[in-house]
């Protein structure tokens, strides 16, 4: 499995549900980087920014007007790679959505679920939601999202990967097993809807982790390491 397979082509094609192709074929749709991207709540944020400029009694993220305080923008521009412009405006975005400065699970399976109205993303939300919540306190802080989305959208091959396999490790023990990748799998069918051509078979997702499981587990010992998944990752990318 390469990068491109976990988050998806590195061009940013992402072909439309119901799109055709030249030949006059349905093309089934696939989760590509572009598709990840919107679980990541990036259409979410964009929409609600505004081209409008920000004075400079903007600039401390108007800690004032919320309940939860994010990090001040010098902490967070070293903890990223988003200038204090890109900061402020994802702010703006972030903040017109959630007051509170904090998303809980259920606003964030609600948000994302629109982007995928022809299947179900409950269950993928979930496992994306706690691949966000870094602290495991059940909400999404800014801090939160801006750290993920800054490895999403400008983190290496290497850090992109590590955060791949975080969202594959669902109970966090820094093991992946067939268990796991197959529940991550059967989300992103279920999120992807049956309307796919050609259609998609029940057994599709469990034929999918085989598959990787022999290229992943080296030593067969059942389960998949963040050293196992990154080599293999990039061998066949």
């Amino acid at each position: 499995m390469s990068p491109k397979h976990l988050l998806g082509d590195a061009n940013g094609v992402e072909p439309g549900i119901g799109r055709q192709k030249e030949s006059g074929k349905w093309q089934r749709p696939r989760f590509t980087r572009k598709a990840l991207m919107r679980c990541c709540l990036v259409k979410w944020i964009i929409a609600s920014t505004g081209p409008k400029e920000q004075d400079s009694s903007d600039s401390d993220l108007e800690l004032s007007t919320v309940r939860h305080q994010p990090e001040g923008l010098e902490q967070l521009q070293a903890q990223t790679k988003f200038t204090k412009k890109e900061l402020q405006s994802l702010y703006r975005g972030f903040k017109n959505e959630c007051p509170s400065g904090l998303v809980d699970e259920e606003t964030f399976k609600t948000i994302y679920s629109q982007f995928f109205p022809q299947g179900d993303a409950t269950t993928y939300a979930h496992f994306l939601f706690n691949a966000f919540d870094l602290d495991r306190n059940g909400s999404i802080r800014f801090e939160d999202f801006v750290i993920g989305l800054s490895v999403l959208l400008r983190g290496s091959v290497t850090e992109k990967l590590n955060w791949a396999f975080n969202l594959y490790d669902i109970n966090k023990d820094g093991y992946i097993t067939k268990e796991e990748m197959l529940l991550i799998m059967k989300s992103i069918y279920d999120m992807m809807g049956r309307y796919t051509y050609p259609s998609v078979r029940d057994e599709a997702p469990s034929e999918h982790v085989e598959k990787f499981f022999q290229k992943m587990d080296r030593n067969r010992d059942g389960v998949v390491t963040i050293e196992e998944f990154i080599e293999t990752c990039q061998k066949v990318s």
